[in-house]
């Protein structure tokens, strides 16, 4: 299994906008989509501010793999179920990163009503 390097975590933990693509099951990638994301420790996540029906959220955990860019990064990730664990600190790092955009905004992403469609972005070989 591969981890996130420090220079990965901080460059896509601090990174305003990631943009994520799932692979179709033919293999070739979806339209990539422009998205926030969170940092929990040594994990880096991303909830889907529109519910479990969300396009992008579905395709994801159909295929459960796919590529992301952000902070000039490019990665292979597969897309895990999120940590319960990480729910309180994705929250705070949410705020932190996003609370400018005003609170109904971030209310799309934080709280326990986006608790169960919070995805793990793990790194993974080619």
């Amino acid at each position: 299994m591969t981890a996130w390097t420090p220079d990965e975590l901080d460059r896509i933990g601090d990174a305003e906008e990631l943009s994520l693509a799932s692979y179709r099951a033919d293999g070739t990638l979806r339209p990539y989509v422009v998205m926030w994301v969170a940092r929990a420790g040594d994990e880096l996540y991303t909830r889907s501010a529109y519910g479990p029906d969300a396009a992008w959220y579905r395709h994801a955990l159909a295929s459960g793999r796919g590529r992301i860019r952000a902070g000039g990064i490019e990665r292979e990730v597969r897309f895990e179920p999120g940590d319960a664990a990480a729910n309180a600190p994705l929250d705070a790092d949410y705020h932190r990163k996003y609370d400018r955009h005003g609170p109904k905004i971030v209310g799309t992403v934080v709280g326990e009503h986006r608790y169960g469609v919070t995805v793990r972005l793990a790194p993974n070989e080619a």
